[in-house]
């Protein structure tokens, strides 16, 4: 029976498209964490799949210790990857922190795929792993690229981990997705 859910979601998912939405500065974490709870209260798992605030790495320098920090990219903007209807539309319109939704007037006008990929979103297929808490993997990808990381806690819904990085002689706890490690 979950198997049919995650098919059926699955092949719903691939009719979804990316929008934005205007958010008070400041508030984007907050909006997306809201948005992500009324998704689950009031099941709306069929319309809305994925929230982002997009975040880039950069180095800061202080005192010439360097020091890794994420920052976001747009501040006062959050990407939505769903189906627009009614009701969906109206949860994330009224949310609390929520502006609206970019486009002319209420009408919200979805990101191109070559926009999406310029802003570095990816659609990542499910990808199943035989990962283990314990385990040292190699990041293959991102800010962290070829170092080793041991893993904390694994996520399969999210396709994401949680593992330890040594950075600057400290472990240090950071969330990666599936696809950005492999088994060494």
């Amino acid at each position: 029976m979950n198997d049919i859910f995650e098919d059926r979601n699955n092949e719903r998912e691939q009719d979804a498209k990316w929008y934005v939405v205007h958010t008070y500065s400041g508030h984007e974490n907050k909006v997306k964490a809201n948005i992500e709870k009324m998704v689950a209260n009031r099941g709306m798992i069929d319309d809305i799949f994925e929230v982002k605030v997009p975040m880039e790495d950069y180095v800061d320098q202080k005192e010439g210790v360097e020091r890794l920090k994420q920052r976001k990219m747009f501040p006062g903007y959050v990407l939505i990857k769903m189906i627009i209807n009614d009701e969906s539309w109206y949860l994330v319109r009224n949310t609390r922190g929520v502006t609206g939704f970019v486009g002319p007037g209420s009408k919200p006008i979805p990101l191109t795929p070559q926009e999406v990929e310029a802003l570095g979103v990816k659609d990542k297929p499910y990808v199943h792993v035989d990962y283990e808490v314990g385990e040292t993997v190699k990041v293959v990808e991102g800010a962290f690229k070829d170092l080793l990381a041991r893993i904390e806690d694994l996520s399969a819904d999210k396709q994401k981990l949680k593992a330890f990085i040594s950075i600057f002689g400290r472990e240090t706890l950071v969330e990666l997705s599936y696809d950005q490690v492999t088994k060494i």
